[in-house]
């Protein structure tokens, strides 16, 4: 099944002349995290399914906060839900922005109620808080570029 693209999205970019389209760099948790929920959950999904999942990361990385819902979602304090359906399973992956154009997942969940639990939004908001205080812009941008 073939992925919709959300209404109003140009997949190739800003095309005014002279201007580069701003795409967001995702990171699934960091080397304090004795280990990442959401690198695990990846790893472990069949082939299809991380192909799935990584189409609509692509999304989220060309459209930052702007990408809409089915796709993802603002829970609170910060904290957003990325939303995926695999093999008829809800599934949530937790995450939060930061340093104008980072996102940072920490938790995935198989939602069996309406609500995403908010011990696992807490977990997420408290993570954010801790990795904010222990990591700067520079060390981030370190990670994401593979230099440290």
């Amino acid at each position: 099944m073939e992925e919709k693209v959300p209404a109003g999205h140009d997949p190739g970019g800003d095309s005014r002349p002279g201007t580069v389209a701003r795409r967001w760099i995702v990171l699934f948790c960091d080397a304090h995290a004795k280990r990442c929920p959401v690198s695990d959950f990846v790893e472990d999904c069949r082939v299809a399914q991380q192909i799935k999942l990584f189409r609509i990361l692509d999304l989220l990385e060309q459209m930052g906060p702007g990408l809409p819902r089915p796709y993802a979602d603002t829970l609170r304090d910060g904290v957003h839900e990325l939303r995926v359906t695999l093999s008829g399973e809800q599934v949530r992956m937790l995450y939060f922005f930061c340093y104008e154009y980072f996102i940072v997942f920490y938790a995935v969940l198989r939602k069996h109620t309406d609500r995403v639990p908010d011990r696992d939004i807490e977990a997420t908001r408290q993570y954010r808080d801790d990795f904010l205080r222990r990591i700067d812009r520079g060390q981030l941008e370190s990670m994401a570029y593979g230099h440290a």
